[in-house]
């Protein structure tokens, strides 16, 4: 189990006690400092189930920057989404946890969380 974190972000810090307060085996990713390369995002994507749109921080500054709100969502705007996620890790929503089962979850909650811990 892998999850990514901003460790200024409380959402991920309450994953990261969750995670520990049941004795869970994972590895941290600093993904600001450790970035996703747009087959990484993919791959998450998939796993996800989710679209690139669906986990972009659309309030952050640079999103604001670049125009994502107005941007397309369809298939073919795909890669310009996981290009700029890529590009600006800040705009990945977090923390996402990905289980050894192959999927992941958006570990905004406990609940997800508890998800993620359950697929081990």
């Amino acid at each position: 189990m892998e999850i990514w974190i901003n460790p200024a972000c409380s959402k991920c810090r309450s994953a990261l006690t969750l995670l520990d307060a049941e004795g869970a085996d994972y590895t941290v990713r600093k993904y600001l400092e450790d970035v996703p390369s747009a087959a990484e995002i993919r791959d998450v994507l998939e796993r996800l189930g989710l679209e690139p749109w669906d986990i972009t921080r659309t309030g952050e500054a640079v999103a604001k920057e670049l125009g994502v709100k107005e941007w397309g969502r369809e298939p073919a705007d795909r890669e310009r989404w996981i290009e700029a996620l890529s590009a600006h890790p800040k705009l990945i929503q977090r923390p996402i946890i990905t289980a050894d089962d192959g999927s992941a979850v958006v570990g905004r909650s406990e609940e997800a969380v508890r998800d993620a811990l359950g697929r081990g």
